[in-house]
This record gives structure tokens, C-alpha cells and sequence, in this order.
């Protein structure tokens, strides 16, 4: 029937993933002007180090984790963007050291437009994730919309000492990443029909990984903050990390991790208006970069790798960890790509 009808889901949506996000700025002027002046002492986490789930304390050494994502179509395969929709919605709470027990479907279907058939499809590919951690898909709420939303609110667990937030870091703290940037570039240019074969299946295998490996280090006292990579680009995330902990960072622009030769895409203007957007809003926090630095770093990613900073001292010790378990096959990549440094003008300063 699908294959039949030949659906070409992303011709449905102004967005793409992640890159459908609205800006930094704008989430700015939204939730800095409606944060609420109520305090809720069991409230650990909120909305005011813009971290990625709410953590709630149980009161019994044990918090629970409630974060929310959804976006339109990143793919024309139904099943495959519900898969890459739950894996980036589930990675909300492993970026927050937990462990997922349940999630929820959110589904947004243009029934006049799109089969229902066709958001079956998506349905399976949420629930073919959720079986792969074990957790149910216990439900969900649906309803008739202009374009194809889908995506997942998700609850998990977590040892309250092991949570892991994105304010946390300290100067000389290094600065890992778990997944290589440029799914922004190349799902633009599978949208526009420019990608190979070959790239389009490395931005697949990228956005399907799970970051269960967030669990693992939420295990780890001397991992000091820790987020995810996704509509913001690597340089908005970064920055969350540096404001929320009064510090600011340097990277290196070689030793950040690309997924394939991006420039060839570049060239051809594949660029996702998501990265604009994202410049716009803190480009003036940033040292003077290249334009194809910019890019890169302000690519929005879907189900990007996760962010953390680590204590100097402690690395060797993390590596060898790393290697001796089964933690090097929760991995896509593991590059280091800089250090905290105390606050500057600058928020990054990129080397």
C-alpha cells in the first residue's frame, strides 16, 4: 500500500527535524517573560538553566525526569521517522544521566492529505524503539494539523545524586561530544534529492543511535554537566552549558568531528534554514570564525550526540574506562573538542 502511494513525507512540513525548533532568541522572549515566580522546592530542574527535561525529586533518593519533543518529517520513510523521532525524544532524559521507563505518543496528521495508513507507519517505528530499551509506548494523544508532527513525552528515573544538569561545569573541565555534526547539512540536501547513497546512510545510522550512553555516565561523579546536541547546533548547546555555568569555553575547529565532507554540500547551498536562525541569535557570543565554521557549528542536529565536560584530572581514568566496558558499544564517536575556561566576552572562543 505504502509503496503504492509513494509518500514523500518532508514535502509536507516548511522544516526538517530538530531544524524546525524555534530560535534560541525567540525561546528567549517566550519563556523568560512567562517563568513562573511560584516556587516548587521538589522541583530540581525547571525551565531556568534551560536544561533538557524537567527532574522532579520523589523524595526518596530517587527523581523523576519529564521531557517532551516533537517536529515534522526529517524523512519520507514513515517508520524511520518515528524511529528517529522517539530515539530523539528518549535522549532527553539519558542527556540528563536517567534511565527512560515509558513514554507517550504525540501525533499531529494531516488526515485530508496524508493516509492514515501512512501514520501506522510512524506509530511502528516509535514503538520498534521503545522495544529496543524495553519501555512501553503507554498511549499518547493525536489530532487533525496542517503539517506531519510526531515525537514522544517521556518519563524516566534517576538516583537524584546522579542527576546530571547542563549548569555544572568548572573551569579546566574538558569537553567531550559522543556524535559527529552535519545531519542538519545532509538531511537538507536528501530533502533537496543532492545526497549520496553513502551519506544519506551515515545521517540515517546517526540520527537512529540511542545516547543510552547518558545513563552510563550519569553513573560517573566526575562527568560535571552534560546535554544533548540537537536544533540549536553544537554551538547553542555549548553556549547553555557556559551560561548556565557562568564559564566560558574554547574548541578547536579541527577536532570537531564531521560526519562526512560537508563542503561539497555547503557549496550547494544545503543548508538548513534552521542555521540562520541559530547564527542570528548568538553569533555575538562567539570569536571571529569562518563562514564554513559557522555553518558547521551552527548546523541544528536531530538526535545529536551528547555534550559533557569532565574533570581534568579524571580523564585518563574515564578513557580506560570507557574501553574496558561495554560503553565503547553505546558509542557513534568520541572526540574531545575543548575545554572550560573562566568567563570571557566571548561565551566560545574557537581555536
Amino acid at each position: 500500500m505504502l509503496k503504492k502511494l509513494k509518500v514523500k513525507l518532508t514535502s509536507f512540513s516548511h522544516g526538517a527535524g530538530c531544524g524546525c525548533k524555534i530560535s534560541p532568541q525567540l525561546l528567549e522572549e517566550i519563556i523568560g517573560k512567562n517563568n513562573s515566580k511560584k516556587l516548587f522546592k521538589e522541583l530540581i530542574v525547571g525551565n531556568s538553566t534551560k536544561d533538557d527535561a524537567a527532574v522532579y525529586d520523589l523524595k526518596n533518593g530517587t527523581a523523576l525526569i519529564s521531557t517532551t519533543d516533537f517536529f515534522t518529517p526529517i524523512v519520507d520513510d514513515p517508520f524511520l521517522f518515528g524511529q528517529i523521532a522517539s530515539a530523539n525524544a528518549i535522549s532527553d532524559v539519558y542527556a540528563m544521566g536517567g534511565k527512560p521507563i515509558f513514554a507517550l505518543a504525540i501525533l499531529g496528521w494531516p488526515i485530508s492529505k496524508l493516509p492514515v495508513e501512512v501514520a501506522a507507519k510512524v506509530i511502528e517505528g516509535a514503538k520498534n524503539i521503545c522495544e529496543k530499551i524495553n519501555i512501553p509506548l503507554a498511549g499518547g494523544h493525536t489530532i487533525d494539523t496542517i503539517e506531519p508532527i510526531f515525537g514522544l513525552a517521556v518519563n524516566g528515573i534517576c538516583d537524584l545524586k546522579n542527576i546530571k544538569k547542563n549548569s555544572t561545569a568548572n573551569i579546566g573541565d574538558q569537553i567531550y561530544l559522543t556524535k559527529k555534526i552535519g545531519v542538519g547539512i545532509l538531511s537538507t540536501a536528501e530533502k533537496k534529492g543532492i545526497i549520496s547513497e553513502k551519506d544519506k546512510l551515515l545521517a540515517h545510522r546517526s540520527m537512529l543511535k540511542l545516547n543510552s550512553f547518558g545513563e552510563t555516565l550519569g553513573n560517573l561523579d566526575f562527568i560535571t554537566s552534560m546535554t544533548d546536541v540537537t536544533g540549536f547546533g553544537l554551538a547553542g548547546h555549548l553556549i547553555e552549558i557556559c551560561e548556565g555555568s557562568k564559564k566560558s569555553a574554547i574548541i578547536y575547529e579541527n577536532k570537531i568531528p564531521l560526519i562526512c565532507d560537508l563542503n561539497k554540500y555547503i557549496k550547494q547551498n544545503s543548508i538548513p534554514g534552521g542555521s540562520n536562525r541559530n547564527w542570528q541569535s548568538y553569533g555575538n557570543k562567539i570569536s571571529p570564525i569562518s563562514q564554513m565554521c559557522q555553518t558547521i557549528i551552527s548546523d541544528p542536529q536531530t538526535n545529536g550526540g551528547l555534550l559533557f565536560t569532565i574533570k581534568k584530572e579524571k580523564e585518563t581514568e574515564f578513557l580506560k574506562f570507557v574501553k574496558s566496558s561495554n560503553s565503547i558499544k553505546q558509542l557513534i564517536t568520541l572526540c574531545k573538542i575543548g575545554e572550560i575556561i573562566e568567563l570571557q566576552e566571548k561565551s566560545i572562543i574557537v581555536k
